[in-house]
Order: structure tokens, then C-alpha cells, then sequence
């Protein structure tokens, strides 16, 4: 807290001046420091639902990733029933059919 000692008779009288203007500072900044802690309380809040709804949107990704792999490892299951079949002409037909996918991929970029 800080004095000002003025020396001539009203002493007292500039005591009490400078103390309301200290008291009166010291309100503006208990008001400013009490905006920034709101400010802050909202944006805590604020950050605490984001987190919320991204936790929610990532354990939507993980099952559909879980229901994907599932997928993939039934078409790895049939693939290798394929291969053990020994049906080289079905696997002819898929590299062709890749081939030919490739191919058109190429024809659309190279001519775009």
C-alpha cells in the first residue's frame, strides 16, 4: 500500500485523499481482475464441452473402424479361400480388373 506524507498543517486531509484514491484504484482492479476470472471460467467451460463432443466423435471413429476391420477380415478371409482353391483364372481376372481401373485413373488425369 503505498503513503504519501505531505509536510505542512492538512496532513491528515491529504492522508485521507490519498487513501480513498488507493481504495479507489484498488476497486477498479478487483473489477478488472474479476472480468478476467470470468472470462477465464467461460473459456474453461467452453474447452470442457469441446472436449466432450471430441471424446464422443472419437469413440464414433473407433467403432466404425472396428466395423471396417471386421470387414476387411472377412474379404481376407474369402481371399485366402481363393488362393486355397487354386483358381487362376479368377485371379487373372482381378488383375486385369485392376489393370484395367489403374489404367482409366491414369486416362482421367492425364486428359482432365
Amino acid at each position: 500500500m503505498r503513503r504519501s506524507y505531505m509536510a505542512n498543517s492538512s496532513n491528515s486531509y491529504q492522508y485521507q485523499d490519498t487513501s480513498q484514491m488507493l481504495e479507489e484504484e484498488n476497486q477498479q482492479q478487483e473489477d478488472e481482475l474479476k472480468g478476467k476470472v470470468k472470462a477465464l471460467k467461460s473459456l474453461s467451460i467452453d474447452i470442457g464441452f469441446e472436449v466432450k463432443e471430441q471424446n464422443k466423435m472419437l469413440s464414433k471413429m473407433d467403432e466404425d473402424f472396428e466395423s471396417s476391420g471386421g470387414v476387411l477380415g472377412k474379404t481376407m478371409g474369402r481371399l485366402k479361400a481363393i488362393t486355397n482353391a487354386g483358381h487362376w483364372k479368377l485371379w487373372l481376372y482381378i488383375a486385369v480388373f485392376a489393370l484395367f481401373v489403374f489404367f482409366m485413373c491414369w486416362v482421367i488425369i492425364r486428359f482432365r
